[in-house]
């Protein structure tokens, strides 16, 4: 008998932000997130020690509409989901740029939503284990 695979966690959602800085603020005082990564362009990202948010700087002279921007699933194998994208009708997943290390692959559903997959996680602060050490 074999050991049933873990189901994949989303642990990453996406915003384009006109704004991202006030955002972070925003979400950090409301919600006591921590901002752990900001980008050179101003994008920020959050963690609640669980998932993590990723406000990305929105450009002026890009096409990316502001608001969603993708997710992403905390995986045990890329190569296994990838192989199941793949026979259920997808695009295989990209290889995201490996100067990037929040997710190793990029992925499409069938209506063309992007998402992240990622085998080491996405990054921030870890989420309580246990009771506190002294």
């Amino acid at each position: 008998m074999t050991e049933p695979t873990p189901r994949p966690k989303l642990r990453h959602l996406a915003i384009v932000a006109r704004a991202p800085e006030e955002l972070a603020e925003f979400y950090c005082s409301v919600f006591a997130m921590e901002l752990f990564h900001r980008d050179p362009d101003g994008s920020c990202f959050l963690s609640d020690g669980y998932l993590t948010l990723a406000l990305i700087k929105h450009r002026l002279d890009g096409e990316t509409p502001v608001g969603m921007n993708h997710f992403g699933f905390h995986v045990e194998n890329t190569a296994d989901v990838s192989a199941a994208l793949v026979a259920a009708g997808t695009p295989e997943p990209a290889e995201r740029a490996t100067d990037r290390p929040y997710a190793e692959y990029r992925a499409i559903d069938p209506e063309g939503n992007w998402f992240d997959l990622s085998a080491h996680g996405f990054g921030g602060p870890r989420a309580p284990t246990g009771p506190p050490q002294a």
